[in-house]
């Protein structure tokens, strides 16, 4: 099997290098039509140039490729509007979006300020927001998308100094669950791509051996793959140095404790009981916690719920 996208149009966030150039070369070799967009800043965020985004579209049409280049700032949506009108002029459909595009602001939280916070926040939380929202009806009503939030391992277990880039990467799974149930009958899937690579924003990070495996070359696959036709949903797909794998967000089974335990001291007593692993399970939607809570409640109250 070959996955390919003839006839298909993807729009690749923070294309202009790194990770994002790699995606969006990667899809017109495989026959996307592809707008690279990238502001152009630096990785704090700061500038802006067109030269980047130009330079990659060149290299794909070198390559016999179509793409065209769209400077926008993900974090202002009318921006963001304008490019997704751009490739509707262009080529009359939207059906693949990636959200890379991200900047950096490292420090420790007693140190950050909050205009940095917010920053980071606005890049990649309400950057990622902008875009998906902007291509949202398109997708739905042509009934068929593929969309990839990009989280990260800071986001998803911690990292110091990144308090802010980890607050936004986590908010992109919450926003990514909820997408899911809501694009599930339109044919939309989401999914999240953790990656590992050694670009720009990871150099001086790592040694220099480590570094040169991180290529982006060995990430691109697992994007490819999240918005390829048959492409998984609702999944975190860790990927770095040619390894991948996947990442769950999982819960214990519930304890229930009977009223007059009901308090700190009952939790306490039963930590052990609670927090084991036995059982833990990954959970698809909101309410299945609150269905699995209350079963536990009506077995130890003895009440039927039918």
């Amino acid at each position: 099997m070959t996955i390919r996208y003839d006839g298909k149009v993807a729009i690749v966030t923070g294309a202009g290098q790194g990770l994002g150039r790699c995606h969006a070369i990667a899809l017109a070799q495989r026959g996307a039509k592809v707008v690279v967009n990238d502001l152009g800043g630096s990785k704090d965020g700061t500038g802006a140039s067109s030269e980047a985004a130009r330079a990659v579209v060149a290299e794909i049409e070198a390559a016999g490729g179509e793409a065209i280049a769209n400077g926008a700032n993900v974090a202002n949506y009318a921006e963001v509007e304008a490019m997704v009108r751009q490739a509707m002029d262009q080529w009359g459909r939207v059906d693949i979006l990636i959200n890379n595009a991200g900047i950096l602001r490292d420090k420790s939280f007693t140190k950050g300020s909050l205009e940095d916070f917010q920053l980071v926040v606005d890049v990649h939380l309400m950057g990622t927001v902008n875009c998906t929202k902007a291509v949202w009806e398109i997708m739905r009503e042509q009934a068929y998308g593929r969309i990839v939030v990009t989280t990260s391992s800071s986001g998803l277990y911690g990292n110091f100094g990144q308090s802010n880039y980890g607050a936004a990467k986590m908010g992109v799974i919450g926003l990514m669950n909820t997408l899911v149930q809501e694009g599930a009958k339109y044919n939309i899937r989401v999914n999240a791509l953790a990656p590992t690579a050694g670009t720009r924003m990871t150099e001086g990070l790592l040694p220099e051996k480590a570094f040169e495996l991180l290529t982006p070359e060995t990430v691109t696959p697992a994007v490819l793959y999240l918005v390829s036709e048959d492409s998984p949903n609702r999944t975190i797909l860790a990927a770095g140095a040619g390894s991948f794998a996947v990442s769950r967000i999982v819960e214990t089974e519930s304890v229930w404790l009977p009223l007059a335990e009901q308090t700190p001291e009952g939790i306490a007593a039963h930590w052990e009981q609670i927090s084991k692993r036995d059982g833990e399970r990954e959970l698809t939607a909101g309410f299945e916690q609150s269905m699995k809570m209350i079963g536990e409640a009506a077995t130890g109250l003895g009440i039927k719920l039918d």
